[in-house]
C-alpha cells in the first residue's frame, strides 16, 4: 500500500506540473509531422524543444499566477500551491530546461529558430502582461483563448514553417485542433465554477453557466462536422485518421460536459480532460 501511495503521489505530481500537458503536445505534434501521408518526417529535436518550452510556459504561468494569488491574499489552488512549495527546485529545473533548449538550437532548421523565435518573444509579452494585472482584471477572461492560440500555434506552428506547401485538409485540421484546445480550457474553467474553485476572473464567470453550456455544445457540434467534412474529403488516409482523432478529440470533451457531477468528483475532468490530447499517440 505504501508503494501504490507513493506512485499516485508522483503521479499527482506530474499532473500538478502539467506533464500530461506536455506529453499530449509531443503526441500531436509527431502526428502533424507525418502529414500528409503517415510517413515519419520532421526532427525529435523540434519535438524535444517544443516539449521544454511548453513545460516552461506553463511553470512560469503558475508561479506568476501563485504570486498574484498570495498578493490578493486568496488561498492558493492546489497545483499553484505545489508550485509556490517547490519554487526553488522548480525554477533550478526551468534553467535546466532553458539549458538545453539553448543546447538543441544547434539541431534546429533555421526556420523553425526563426519562428520559434517571434513566438518566444510573444510569450513573453503575455507572461507579462499577466503578471501586471491584478486577480479581477477583465482581460484576464481572455487569457483562455490566448492560452489555446499560442498552445495551437506552437505545436503546428513549428511543423509548417518547414513546408513549402501545406493543403487545406491540414488548415482545416488546425481549425479543428484550436477549436478543441479552447474547448477544453472553456470546460475547465466552467468546471470549476461548479467547483467554487475559481480565482479571479474567468470566461465562466464572464458569461456565465448557461452560455458557456452552450456555446461548448454549440463548439462540439461545428468540431465534428468539420471533422467528418475532412474524412470524407480530405484524401490521404492518414490525414482521414487524424480528423478521426481530433473528432474524437471534442467528443471527449462533450462527454465530460454531459455529465460534470461524476467527472466533478475527484477532479477526474482534469484527467480525462487533459488525456484527451493522448489520442493522437493512437495514429504515431
Amino acid at each position: 500500500m505504501r508503494v501504490i501511495s507513493l506512485l499516485q503521489q508522483r503521479v499527482q505530481a506530474a499532473h500538478w506540473l502539467s506533464i500530461d500537458v506536455v506529453i499530449g503536445a509531443v503526441f500531436t505534434h509527431r502526428m502533424v509531422s507525418r502529414f500528409p501521408d503517415g510517413q515519419e518526417a520532421g526532427s525529435w529535436s523540434v519535438t524535444l524543444t517544443l516539449a521544454l518550452c511548453i513545460f516552461l510556459i506553463y511553470a512560469a504561468d503558475r508561479l506568476i499566477d501563485g504570486l498574484r494569488f498570495k498578493a490578493s491574499g486568496q488561498a492558493l489552488p492546489d497545483r499553484h500551491w505545489f508550485h509556490a512549495a517547490n519554487r526553488r527546485m522548480l525554477v533550478l529545473t526551468m534553467a535546466v530546461c532553458v539549458g538545453l533548449s539553448l543546447l538543441l538550437l544547434f539541431w534546429l532548421p533555421a526556420s523553425v529558430v526563426r519562428f520559434g523565435l517571434i513566438l518566444a518573444l510573444l510569450c513573453a509579452v503575455y507572461l507579462f502582461g499577466v503578471s501586471r494585472l491584478p486577480q479581477d482584471h477583465p482581460l484576464l477572461a481572455f487569457k483562455e483563448p490566448l492560452v489555446a492560440l499560442l498552445y495551437t500555434v506552437g505545436i503546428w506552428g513549428s511543423i509548417f514553417v518547414q513546408r513549402e506547401t501545406i493543403g487545406w485538409t491540414e488548415w482545416a485540421l488546425v481549425g479543428l485542433f484550436l477549436g478543441v484546445a479552447f474547448q477544453n480550457i472553456l470546460l475547465f474553467s466552467l468546471m470549476e465554477h461548479y467547483e467554487g474553485e475559481e480565482h479571479g476572473l474567468s470566461l465562466a464567470s464572464l458569461w456565465g453557466p448557461s452560455q458557456c453550456d452552450w456555446v461548448l455544445r454549440s463548439l462540439t457540434g461545428v468540431l465534428v462536422l468539420l471533422a467528418l467534412a475532412v474524412f470524407m474529403f480530405g484524401g490521404p488516409r492518414y490525414v482521414q485518421r487524424a480528423a478521426v482523432v481530433e473528432g474524437l478529440m471534442s467528443l471527449g470533451l462533450y462527454i465530460i460536459q454531459r455529465y460534470p457531477e461524476y467527472f466533478l468528483e475527484n477532479g477526474r475532468y482534469r484527467w480525462v480532460g487533459d488525456g484527451v490530447f493522448w489520442l493522437p499517440g493512437l495514429i504515431l
